[in-house]
């Protein structure tokens, strides 16, 4: 089976988050218009939640796909990093609107609300569970191979907007039992919910975007890997990082210093498409030392002074 092609990666990339959009859409039309016919505080939070949606997924929809454009000459590593930006745009959004809306919430919870049951607001509630179910299986089925951590943050969404849209149904039962306050508890609940949505989706994205170091278990797979050549003898000075959402590798590895020149280079060479080969790295750097010239043991002075060297061998 042949791997998919950037191109055909983009236009599923972009069409995920075109769906997401239009799915997005229809929810506000739906609870926004029951909610401001009967004065649903929880209704207009769940809508005004995918206003943020709307605007995150357009957001995606527009600059989300250069992840997969060619590098070039102003971006000679590639793109990658404008996909954690943008989900961190999308994360900012929704902090903001999270905070508004619990603002509104609390006003609602002091001086009260004209909320007015209606089974109208149970069938636009029903409308939105089912439609950010379906979003939500669509996207993370769309995700299972392209790995986008933007696609990721929507599908998210999603589902946390499940678990408000819940809480919204709550809130309008609790009017039915004429227990009105119940409406604006929701509405807080939600808008809590949704803060912390974006907070998640913003410490995320940060990691990806300030080069942070990985967990430990991608720099194990990275030296395993490396070990794992006949040729090779050492490692050590690994460095690994985000690029965006790739992880980006320097390393230093020992050999035999006896061997030709133009071996070297081809074992260099096997190593670099190694470990390319691996899931989610990117740019590799692989330089030869030969082995027994005592390098590493600096590097095992860098990394207990906390410098971040790999006197691993």
């Amino acid at each position: 089976m042949t791997a998919p092609r950037p191109g055909d990666e983009k236009r599923r990339f972009r069409r995920a988050a075109g769906v997401n959009v239009l799915g997005n859409a229809a929810k506000i039309v739906a609870e926004g218009a029951a909610g401001l016919a009967f004065g649903s505080v929880a209704l207009l939070a769940d809508a005004a939640h995918s206003v943020a949606d709307l605007v995150a997924s357009g957001v995606v929809f527009v600059w989300g796909g250069s992840r997969y454009d060619a590098a070039d000459a102003e971006h000679p590593h590639g793109h990658q990093r404008i996909e954690p930006l943008t989900a961190l745009f999308v994360g900012a959004v929704i902090v903001l609107l999270g905070l508004n809306l619990l603002w509104s919430s609390i006003e609602g919870i002091r001086f009260g609300t004209d909320v007015r049951f209606s089974r109208l607001l149970l069938a636009a509630l029903a409308f939105a569970l089912i439609d950010m179910y379906v979003l939500y299986w669509y996207t993370m089925r769309v995700n299972a191979d392209l790995g986008s951590t933007a696609l990721s943050a929507l599908a998210v969404d999603c589902l946390n907007d499940i678990y408000t849209t819940v809480a919204a149904v709550v809130g309008v039962l609790g009017v039915f039992a004429d227990l009105p306050i119940l409406d604006p508890i929701a509405g807080a609940v939600v808008s809590v919910l949704v803060v912390y949505q974006g907070v998640e989706i913003g410490r995320e994205n940060v990691t990806y975007l300030v080069g942070a170091a990985p967990p430990a278990g991608d720099r194990d797979r990275i030296t395993e890997s490396l070990r794992g050549h006949p040729e090779v003898v050492g490692v050590h000075d690994l460095r690994v990082f985000y690029d965006g959402t790739d992880l980006e590798v320097e390393v230093h590895v020992e050999v035999d210093g006896e061997m030709a020149l133009r071996r070297a280079h081809d074992i260099e060479t096997e190593l670099v498409t190694r470990l390319r080969g691996l899931e989610d790295v990117g740019d590799v750097h692989v330089h030869l030392d030969p082995s027994g010239v005592g390098e590493w043991k600096d590097a095992d002075d860098e990394g207990k002074s906390g410098r971040g060297g790999d006197g691993s061998r």
